[in-house]
């Protein structure tokens, strides 16, 4: 059984942090659209779209650190709005989040919040200074304690050690996420890093990661294109049970009737609900 899920960038490159992999933050320049809102009828569009194209959940991200007063009024409007006329499942990704943002959240629909560790706690001040890996393993167990269901994973091939994503996989399991998401670093030519995986090397996580947490979902997530060509099944047969369909936050992903026509030949099952 494969989940497909969809999201939908609802506020673009408006962050003032220094994530080097990341094409929001304003330190990079990237080239990107940027904007503050997304027009709540263009997210029960796109959420729409996304059920129609068999998503059975969809993502509501804002780019920025965290989720201050006017973000979580303007996540909640959207929930609200989107769940009136879409019967789907409304995940929030808003950065880190305190208990009580979260509760109004839950309150609003929110069923998942999605805030990945990204990477080990020990090679995270590498990546980013302008705030801690604490922080985020902090909101996530945040998340646990109000009920919300909670997706957490990584990013790869971002330089980091064998032992880096052994540490992030330990820092999972204390998390016990009901999701985890898998993606895989998308070079830009404004961002300080450059890619170090390859097909092989995404494999062995998918499988490691697998055999860790046989009840999680795992999803491949943004750059499996990039890893996998057409081929993404290849990752499915290693253990992951999801994929994002659609395009991502700042780059395009694959036309979504070409996967459901990939997954419908290779025989997988897409489930109607996460």
């Amino acid at each position: 059984m494969i989940y497909l899920c969809a999201i939908s960038n609802i506020r673009s490159g408006a962050c003032k942090e220094d994530c080097k992999f990341c094409t929001q933050s304003v330190k990079w320049g990237a080239d990107i659209k940027r904007f503050k809102q997304k027009d709540i009828s263009q997210i029960v569009n796109e959420a729409k779209l996304a059920k129609k194209n068999k998503a059975s959940g969809f993502c509501l991200v804002t780019s920025g650190r965290g989720l201050d007063e006017k973000t979580l009024e303007y996540v909640c409007r959207a929930s609200k709005a989107v769940l009136k006329e879409v019967d789907i499942k409304i995940i929030a990704c808003n950065g880190t989040a305190s208990k009580e943002a979260l509760k109004e959240l839950k309150n609003a629909g929110v069923s998942i919040y999605n805030h990945n560790l990204e990477t080990s706690r020990e090679f995270y001040p590498e990546i980013c200074s302008t705030h801690s890996w604490d922080e985020r393993f902090e909101t996530c167990g945040n998340v646990k304690s109000v009920g919300l269901r909670l997706c957490s994973g990584g990013i790869f091939g971002l330089g980091e050690s064998e032992s880096d994503r052994i540490s992030l996989l330990n820092s999972l399991k204390k998390l016990n996420p009901d999701g985890i998401p898998l993606n895989f670093f998308i070079e830009n030519k404004k961002l300080p890093l450059k890619a170090t995986h390859n097909k092989e090397t995404a494999l062995k996580i998918i499988k490691l990661f697998r055999q860790n947490f046989t009840n999680s979902i795992i999803m491949l997530a943004g750059g499996r294109e990039i890893v996998f060509g057409n081929d993404f099944t290849q990752g499915l047969k290693a253990g992951a049970n999801a994929i994002v369909i659609g395009d991502y936050l700042t780059t395009k992903g694959e036309k979504v009737d070409k996967d459901i026509e990939i997954l419908t030949k290779e025989g997988f099952e897409i489930a109607n609900e996460c």
